[in-house]
C-alpha cells in the first residue's frame, strides 16, 4: 500500500515498512487489555520497609558499588507550554478576568525564583506592575522569560541564599550524593529534544564547573534525542495515513515509550530513571537520596541473589524449589498453576528465562489524586502473574471486574526507578527484547482542524519494561515533587 515515495520517506527515517504495516495493523484492530488480577498493596506486591531495613539497605548499597558503573537518565524533551496553560488562557481571553489560578500566580510573583530576571524584563521594558496581561505575556514570550518555549529543565525551580537553580541544576546537585561512582564522577543522561539541545548544553557550561567543584566531583553529562526511527504515522477515520501538503506521511512522536532506544544504548550496570520536572529544593533531598541508596541497595542485593541461583542451575546444583520460592517472594513472580506438571528440565528451563532478565525496583507512593501509572499484579500470556505498572488505558473500564481492582489502587508509580541493565556476567541485555508491543495507546488528535488517530509506543516505565523483573516499594510523599503547572512552584514543598 505503500509508494516508492512513501517507502523512500520510510528508510530515511530507518523505518522498516513491516514496521509501519504493524503500526497500521495496531490502528484497525487496536490494542489489547491488560488483564488485571488485583492491585498491588502493602504487603502484597508493595514492600514498605522499616527505618532498618532502609539504613541497612543504604550501607549495601555503598559496600557493593565497587566499580560498577551509575548512570542517572532523565527525560527531558518538550517545552513546559502545558505547565503554563492557565496564563496563556487568560491572555487569550478579552478584559481582566482572572481564574483562582491566574490569581495565585500575580498575588505571589515574588515568591518565584524567576522573579528577580521578570522584573528586570519588566523594568528594561517599561510595564507597570499592575499591568497583568503585560506580566504574562513577559513571562511568556520570547522578548520575555520564554518560559512558553523552553524546556522544563532550563526554567528557574528554587531560589535559595543568593541564587536560584533550574531544574536540571537540581538534578545535578542530587545526583551528585546517590548517583556518585566510587570514582568520583557523576554520569548523567538527559533526553532532549533538537531545538532545545543547544540550550541545554549552554545552560550546563555555565553551571557544571560550580557544582563539580562545590561536591569534589567530575561530572558527564549526555545528551540524546527520541530517534526518528521511533516515529509512527497518524491515521484518518478509516485508518488510512494522513499526508502532509506535499504528500509525505505524517508522522508523529512515539511518545516516552520511544525512550527504550536511548536507555538501551547506555553503557550502565546500575540506571537511575527520574522525570526533569521531579526535583525539590535542598531541604527535601535527604529522604530522596535516602530512599534511592535504599531501593538501590535493594536492586543489587536481588541481582546478586539471582545471579546465583542462575549459575547454580546452569551447574545442574540448583534446589528448584528454593529458586522457586525466590521468585515468587522476592521477584514478584508467580509462575503459571501448571508448573507443578512439568519435568525438572522444564522447570529449569523456565527458571533460568525467568530469572535472566533486567530488574528494576520502583518507588510507589500513596495516591494523594496525582495522576500517573499503579501498580497491578497482571496476568500474562504464558499463565503467569508479575507486577506491572499500568496506565488508565491498559485497562477495561467497562469490565465491572477489571474496573473494580483498578478503583481499589492504593498506590501510584511517580517514575522512580533503579534499573540493572547487565546479566551476571556483566554482558548487556537488549532491552528491546524485554518489551510488550502489545501494551501502545490509540489518541485522537488534530492537525490543521482535521481530526486524526495518533499511537504510542509501550509507555518507558509500562510496556518497555514490561518483561523484567520488578519489585515495589513504598516510598514517601516527600519523595514525589513534581511540577506539572507554574502554580506548584508556590507549594511548601519547592519553597
Amino acid at each position: 500500500m505503500f509508494t516508492d515515495d512513501d517507502l523512500k520517506q520510510l528508510q530515511d527515517k530507518g523505518i522498516q515498512p513491516d514496521v509501519a504495516e504493524r503500526q497500521l495493523e495496531y490502528f484497525r484492530s487496536g490494542f489489547p487489555f491488560l488483564r488485571l488480577e488485583r492491585p498491588a498493596k502493602t504487603g502484597d506486591g508493595i514492600l514498605k520497609l522499616t527505618p532498618e531495613e532502609t539504613e541497612k539497605l543504604e550501607r549495601l548499597y555503598a559496600e557493593k558499588l565497587g566499580q560498577r558503573k551509575v548512570f542517572k537518565f532523565v527525560p527531558a524533551s518538550g517545552a513546559a507550554t502545558r505547565m503554563f496553560k492557565d496564563l496563556y488562557e487568560y491572555l487569550q481571553t478579552e478584559g481582566d478576568s482572572e481564574g483562582d489560578a491566574v490569581k495565585e500566580v500575580f498575588e505571589n510573583l515574588e515568591k518565584f525564583a524567576f522573579c528577580p530576571d521578570l522584573k528586570q524584563i519588566l523594568e528594561k521594558q517599561n510595564i507597570d506592575a499592575s499591568d497583568r496581561k503585560k506580566i504574562a505575556a513577559a513571562i511568556l514570550m520570547n522578548n520575555g522569560l520564554n518560559y512558553g518555549s523552553l524546556p522544563k529543565g532550563m526554567l528557574l525551580f528554587h531560589k535559595y541564599a543568593g541564587e536560584a537553580r533550574t531544574a536540571l541544576e537540581e538534578h545535578l546537585v542530587e545526583g551528585a550524593d546517590y548517583a556518585r561512582n566510587t570514582n568520583g564522577t557523576v554520569n548523567l543522561h538527559f533526553t532532549v529534544s533538537p531545538e532545545h539541545q543547544q540550550g541545554f548544553e549552554a545552560l550546563v557550561n555555565r553551571k557544571v564547573k560550580k557544582y563539580a567543584e562545590l561536591f569534589g566531583i567530575h561530572y558527564n553529562i549526555y545528551f540524546s534525542q527520541q530517534k526518528s526511527s521511533t516515529d509512527i504515522l497518524a491515521v484518518d477515520a478509516a485508518n488510512e495515513p494522513v499526508r502532509n501538503a506535499d504528500g509525505s506521511i505524517l508522522f508523529r512522536p512515539g511518545g516516552h515509550g520511544a525512550l527504550l532506544e536511548n536507555l538501551n544504548e547506555i553503557d550502565a550496570d546500575i540506571i537511575f530513571i527520574k522525570n526533569i520536572d521531579n526535583v525539590a529544593p535542598d531541604s527535601l533531598k535527604p529522604v530522596t537520596v535516602k530512599y534511592k541508596k535504599a531501593i538501590a541497595g535493594l536492586l543489587l542485593e536481588l541481582q546478586e541473589q539471582s545471579a546465583k541461583y542462575l549459575r547454580q542451575l546452569r551447574d545442574g546444583e540448583c534446589d528448584y524449589a528454593l529458586a522457586l520460592n525466590f521468585l515468587k517472594n522476592r521477584m514478584s513472580i508467580q509462575p503459571p498453576v501448571f508448573i507443578s506438571t512439568w519435568t525438572n528440565e522444564g522447570v529449569k528451563n523456565y527458571l533460568l528465562k525467568a530469572l535472566n532478565r533486567p530488574v528494576r525496583v520502583c518507588g510507589m507512593v500513596r495516591n494523594e489524586g496525582e495522576p500517573g501509572g499503579g501498580p497491578f499484579w497482571v496476568r500474562n500470556l504464558d499463565g503467569s502473574i508479575s507486577l506491572q505498572i499500568v496506565e488508565a488505558s491498559q485497562i477495561n473500564m467497562n469490565d465491572p471486574k477489571q474496573k473494580t481492582i483498578a478503583t481499589e489502587a492504593t498506590h501510584f508509580n511517580p517514575v522512580d526507578l533503579v534499573c540493572a541493565v547487565k546479566d551476571g556476567n556483566g554482558n548487556h541485555f537488549n532491552l528491546l527484547e524485554y518489551r510488550d508491543p502489545n501494551t501502545g495507546f490509540i489518541s485522537k488528535k488534530s492537525k490543521d482542524g482535521v481530526e486524526l488517530k495518533a499511537q504510542e509506543l509501550p509507555g518507558l516505565w509500562n510496556g518497555a519494561m514490561a518483561n523484567w523483573n520488578t519489585v515495589f516499594v513504598e516510598v514517601p510523599i516527600e519523595t514525589f515533587n513534581p511540577v506539572k503547572t507554574i502554580n506548584d512552584l508556590l507549594k511548601s514543598e519547592h519553597q
